[in-house]
């Protein structure tokens, strides 16, 4: 991706002062949909203020932002005006420049909200104080139970408090503003607990109710974006850095609260519900970012996979009906993989994915540690198994192909196995198939896939065939004359056109490669089979194929 031009914050408060005015709500939550799937391709800035891209829809739509002029703006889906093609592209600009996406996707509606107070909820009584000192004092000593309870006790005066961003602006200002000194290991899994909490009473509302789960697609908009915010929050904070080795861990005591860290996201991850995915379940990414950054760089030996395991099997009887099977066979996967058991792994993966309900995006969480390490052998391995798996059209499939090119890359000898993996997964594989077939120049098999599928060669912008004509122009023939073929089949003038068009073409191509007197012998059996159709003969003599 080229480099963006970086923007100032005049720059910033004038881009949310337009897309207010020139988008309505829905358009920019539309937007924001796609945004979140990833659907922006070819993202380009020419100049400080002119970005093209292409966006993904029912067909690739090429969109024009000119910042400085939103009336220049332009998109060519069929919808006239703002559309959400252009919010699309404008949301991952923010991303880009490191500005807040919730801003932007939220400016229309935040235009018409009123500015409320943002001091603290907590109250000002006596007996109100005396209970915050309380919570306050057991905060250092305690476990992740006291944690909550003084979490639970500054939100109270948000209780009837809409649920959306600004609610969890208040709720940690709350929480950080009277919390006491921690060290720095400390506090960061203090102000991690402190977003899993306002995550639990945002992604499950109804969690106090038993048997009664609420889910997070069923979300009011604005609730959803603040738990978007929160995962974004509690995402970047698992991604850094936690020592722990073992006297740190005596040190600070920070290791029974990774324990318990531990047990509460086994439990919720456990319990999470898993219809209608979008997005990767919340306390599973949890789960598995905690042992990825913070429990596996830190440990050895195999006791805390096993000891894992041993919990995750009690758990099943533990929970009953409340235990996501998925979840379950999932992170029982993930345990073998630290232990290096791979086809343990695969057979448990492969339970989970047997029915619907597991997210691209936690299959592909097992080659990352294998990219980081190097370990390209099991990488191979990771990736030929995971890649039937990710059956999901909706996802996109660029950073799986990219781990097989730096497996190729460093074992050049596993290229077959990338072939058949990839053609396995057909036809969700398909573009990343042909992007690959082009790369690696292998022209024939690229276009037997085409006839295969029946593309045909109207379908293709002239500068996407330019790569076989230059390289390998001989493939192109049987393209090109069963297209002719097919368009005379149509009799009609307008096939006619198309026919003689291509006509053209396999002329060039003919020429380029010295094959004229073949050429030749094709036109004068070709005019002659088809003499009686006068239309097509008169198409031919208007594009100087014959006299």
């Amino acid at each position: 991706m080229q480099p963006t031009y970086p923007m100032d914050d005049t720059q910033w408060s004038k881009l949310i002062q337009n897309v207010a005015y020139y988008f309505d709500d829905l358009t920019l939550k539309r937007g924001f949909q796609y945004y979140k799937q990833s659907r922006i391709r070819s993202f380009t800035m020419t100049e400080p203020s002119k970005i093209t891209a292409l966006v993904e829809g029912r067909e690739d739509y090429r969109v024009t932002i000119d910042l400085d002029s939103f009336t220049r703006c332009h998109c060519n889906c069929p919808v006239s005006g703002h559309c959400k093609h252009m919010a699309a592209v404008l949301l991952s600009f923010a991303e880009q420049q490191n500005r807040s996406v919730q801003v932007l996707a939220n400016a229309k509606a935040a235009s018409f909200l009123p500015k409320t107070s943002i001091s603290s909820p907590v109250g000002t009584d006596g007996k109100q104080q005396q209970q915050l000192k309380e919570h306050v004092s057991r905060i250092a000593d305690g476990g992740i139970t006291e944690w909550r309870e003084y979490f639970a006790f500054c939100i109270t005066p948000l209780a009837h408090t809409t649920r959306n961003p600004e609610y969890v602006d208040r709720a940690l200002s709350s929480i950080t503003k009277f919390k006491p000194k921690l060290s720095p290991e400390m506090d960061k899994l203090f102000t991690l607990h402190a977003h899993l909490f306002l995550l639990e009473k945002l992604a499950k509302p109804s969690a106090n109710l038993p048997g009664q789960v609420a889910f997070t697609s069923s979300l009011g908009y604005y609730t959803q974006v603040a738990v978007s915010e929160l995962q974004e929050a509690i995402t970047r904070l698992l991604k850094s850095t936690l020592p722990l080795s073992p006297e740190q861990a005596q040190e600070y005591d920070l290791w029974p609260h990774i324990v318990e860290t531990l047990s509460y996201l086994r439990r919720e991850m456990l319990t999470e519900s898993r219809d209608r995915l979008r997005d990767q379940p919340s306390f599973s990414l949890c789960y598995d970012l905690l042992w990825r950054n913070w429990i596996y760089p830190n440990t050895g030996g195999t006791k805390l996979y096993l000891d894992e395991i041993k919990q995750l099997q009690q758990a099943e009887s533990e929970l009953g009906a409340s235990l996501s099977r998925h979840a379950w066979l999932l992170a029982q996967s993930r345990m073998y993989f630290y232990l290096k058991d791979d086809p343990k792994a695969w057979e448990l993966l492969n339970k989970a994915a047997e029915r619907p309900g597991l997210h691209p995006d936690e299959l592909m969480s097992f080659t990352s540690p294998l990219l980081d390490a190097g370990e390209w052998s099991r990488l191979v391995g990771w990736l030929a198994q995971i890649g039937p798996l990710l059956s999901s059209r909706l996802y996109n499939l660029n950073n799986y192909s990219n781990s097989w090119e730096e497996a190729v890359r460093h074992l050049p000898e596993a290229e077959p196995k990338m072939w058949n993996t990839l053609a396995t997964m057909l036809p969700i594989s398909g573009e990343v198939y042909e992007e690959k077939l082009i790369t690696y120049e292998k022209w024939q098999t690229w276009m037997d896939y085409q006839l295969s599928i029946g593309k045909l060669p109207s379908e293709f912008r002239v500068t996407d065939l330019q790569p076989m004509e230059k390289n390998a122009p001989e493939v192109l023939l049987p393209f090109y004359h069963q297209a002719v073929e097919r368009f005379v089949l149509d009799k009609n003038r307008h096939s006619y056109k198309a026919a003689v068009k291509l006509l053209k073409r396999l002329s060039k191509l003919y020429k380029k490669m010295k094959q004229e007197e073949r050429w030749e012998e094709f036109l004068i059996a070709f005019t002659t089979k088809h003499s009686r159709l006068r239309a097509l003969q008169e198409e031919l003599r208007k594009g100087k194929l014959i006299p």
